[in-house]
């Protein structure tokens, strides 16, 4: 199945899928059962509720899923979506380590989503590699 996805979607169409949906899901997450501690994001709370939160998750893991079987270059507005949900939320949880002091182990989430946008940054600069061609039994 893994080598089917290959084949259809590529390297990065693979990535944006599996990403897309850990966002979506994260998103889905949320609604569902929320974060029991806030601290973290209490700066973005500020700015909307974390309904609407989830739902920027969902949209955010849905646009990087719809430009999954896009070819190289085409897809590319599916990258930003991906980082542009990560950003605020890391930004928020290391805020409230630093400065605001009110979460010890900010820094620590802060880091993880962090390291979570590595990815997102060194597939969106990645070149698909040319596909190989098949060749029929009366061609060799």
């Amino acid at each position: 199945m893994a080598c089917r996805a290959d084949q259809i979607l590529g390297r990065r169409g693979s990535f944006l899928a599996a990403f897309g949906t850990l966002w979506a899901l994260y998103g889905f997450g949320q609604l569902v059962e929320p974060l029991p501690d806030t601290r973290g994001i209490r700066t973005l709370l500020h700015l909307m509720p974390l309904d609407a939160w989830a739902w920027c998750w969902i949209a955010a893991g849905l646009i990087a899923i719809t430009a999954a079987p896009l070819p190289t270059g085409r897809d590319w507005y599916a990258f930003p979506a991906l980082l542009l949900i990560v950003a605020p939320w890391m930004c928020s949880y290391l805020v409230s380590w630093w400065p605001l002091g009110d979460n010890p182990r900010g820094w620590v989430t802060a880091l993880i989503w962090a390291v979570a946008a590595v990815p997102v940054i060194v597939v969106a600069g990645w070149q698909e590699p040319p596909r190989l061609k098949r060749v029929s039994g009366n061609e060799r």
